[in-house]
C-alpha cells in the first residue's frame, strides 16, 4: 500500500487488526528486516511496517533529515486516523521516534527503540570512523545523514512522556553510557540491554524482539 505524505509516496504493510503498532527500519533497509515478527505481532496489533522515505519501496528524495523522516510519519498516523498507535524504531527509526514523542507528547500510547542515538557522538568511535570512509568513497547521502544528525537535546528528551522502552545490544555500534544517558533523561522509560546481541542482531530478520516488546506492552 502507498500514502502520499509531505511531497512523498511512503510504501507500507497493513496486516492483522487492533490497536495499530507501527514498525519502522534503519537507515538503508526497509519493512522486510521485520519479517519474522509482524505475523506474530499481527496476531494482537494492526501492524503497519513502514519505508521511510528514501528507502525500501517509498519514493526516493534528494536529502535526508531524521526531521523529514519523523514528520512523514507523524501525517501518516494523522492522515490513517490511527489512535494512540504503540510505535516501534529501529536505528534511524528509532531516532525519528524519540523526535516524534518529544514534539507530539499526546500522539503515541508506547514507544520503544533500539539502538537510537542523539547526537553523532552517540556512535562509538570506530564505527563512526568507518561511516565516515565510506562517505568519502560514496557520498551515499543516507550516510551523510548519520554522520551529521541527530541533534536531540536533553530538555527535548525530558519532553517525552510517552511511556518509552529503551533497547540496545550489549555490542551495539551505540555507546552504552549513550544509550543510559537516553533511558535517564527520559520519565516514565524502562533500560533494557540485551545481552549477547549487537547492534540488529535481535532485530533484523529476528523474532527474538517479539517477546522484549510483548513484556513492554502488556505490563
Amino acid at each position: 500500500m502507498k500514502i502520499h505524505v509531505n511531497g512523498v509516496d511512503l510504501f507500507y504493510k497493513k496486516t492483522g487488526s487492533g490497536q495499530p503498532f507501527i514498525l519502522t527500519h534503519g537507515n538503508g533497509e526497509s519493512h522486510e528486516i521485520f519479517d519474522k515478527i509482524i505475523d506474530l505481532l499481527s496476531q494482537k496489533f494492526c501492524v503497519y511496517a513502514i519505508d521511510t522515505r528514501g528507502h525500501g519501496n517509498s519514493a526516493k528524495v534528494n536529502e535526508y533529515n531524521y526531521q523529514d523522516i519523523a514528520d512523514d510519519l507523524v501525517e501518516f498516523i494523522k492522515q490513517l486516523e490511527l489512535v494512540k498507535p504503540v510505535f516501534y524504531g529501529f536505528s534511524d527509526g528509532g531516532i525519528a521516534g524519540i523526535i516524534i514523542a518529544a514534539q507530539h507528547p499526546d500522539l503515541l500510547d508506547k514507544l520503544i527503540i533500539s539502538g537510537a542515538n542523539v547526537t553523532p557522538q552517540g556512535l562509538k568511535s570506530k564505527w563512526m570512523l568507518l561511516f565516515k570512509i565510506i562517505y568519502f568513497f560514496t557520498r551515499n547521502k543516507k550516510i551523510k545523514m548519520l554522520i551529521f544528525q541527530p541533534h536531540i537535546s536533553d530538555c527535548e528528551l525530558q519532553q517525552i512522556k510517552t511511556p518509552t522502552l529503551v533497547l540496545a545490544g550489549q555490542q551495539d555500534v551505540i555507546k552504552e553510557k549513550h544509550t543510559l544517558n537516553i533511558a535517564a533523561q527520559i520519565q516514565n522509560s524502562k533500560l533494557k540491554i540485551v545481552e549477547g546481541e549487537n547492534h540488529g542482531s535481535y532485530v533484523v530478520h529476528s523474532s527474538k524482539l517479539f517477546e522484549i516488546i510483548r513484556y513492554f506492552v502488556d505490563a
